[in-house]
């Protein structure tokens, strides 16, 4: 991927986010409930709970809501929620890889078929997909007010794999294991975060040239993204910055 296509994901990213904070809100909200449920409601002893509690004030949950939720988990709420990978082909064969969290695995799976279809697609079995992409944990941090050489040498002595600055922005790569001492890491030194989660990393892209493909591969994404019970979406579009606005 190029070091222009990247910069602009990033953007297009964090654009995203802000603009949909309330289902931002919802997502993180409904991990929090599985990680108290499965581990209690103590971030001292639950670190999967922990990691969640830095994400959401991350993406800037107010502290009363993340306490709310935990407090709702940790009070019995009979909402179970099940996690369910989904694997399939957008337009032009790009791999897409969708994580969710449902109370309704037929709906999900039903909603899930059907963007794919509807968009020049097709949904998968698990495993037709997956061998193309490998986890790692993927830091995007603000270089606004911050130095790219002293940033890289922060990230590296923290633990992290590998660096790649931008203009204004650094990707930092990390090995799962390593991702959240990474992120405390680069928070106590002040770094701005734009975008940190563990994420599923396509080792080979599909670059699509097609106007009517990226099309439908953009109102795909979209409306993956906005389904309450998609988590994440991870795919091998190479040139995502030539989707259409």
């Amino acid at each position: 991927m190029s070091g222009h296509s990247k910069w602009n994901n990033i953007k297009r990213k964090k654009e995203k986010t802000d603009g949909a904070r309330a289902k931002v809100f919802t997502k993180i909200g409904r991990e929090i409930s599985v990680a108290v449920r499965n581990g209690g409601p103590d971030p001292a002893s639950n670190g999967k709970l922990a990691d969640l509690i830095s994400k959401a004030k991350r993406m800037n949950v107010p502290n009363d809501n993340i306490q709310r939720i935990i407090k709702k988990a940790e009070g019995g709420d009979k909402t179970e929620y099940e996690a369910i990978n989904y694997e399939g082909y957008g337009p032009g064969g790009v791999a897409v890889m969708v994580e969710t969290l449902t109370d309704n695995r037929n709906r999900t799976a039903a909603d899930l078929r059907h963007y794919f279809d509807k968009n020049g697609g097709n949904l998968g079995t698990l495993g037709c997909v997956g061998f193309l992409f490998t986890q790692k944990g993927v830091i995007d941090i603000s270089l606004e007010d911050k130095d790219a050489d002293e940033a890289m040498m922060d990230a590296l002595d923290a633990g992290a794999e590998d660096f790649d600055a931008g203009e204004d922005a650094a990707e930092i790569t990390t090995d799962p294991d390593s991702f959240s001492a990474v992120c405390n890491a680069l928070e106590a030194k002040g770094y701005e975060f734009i975008s940190a989660d563990l994420a599923m990393v396509p080792m080979t892209t599909t670059r699509l040239t097609d106007p009517d493909q990226l099309k439908l591969m953009g109102k795909l994404l979209d409306a993956l993204e906005e389904d309450d019970d998609v988590q994440n979406v991870w795919h091998s579009l190479e040139n995502e910055e030539d989707l259409p606005e």
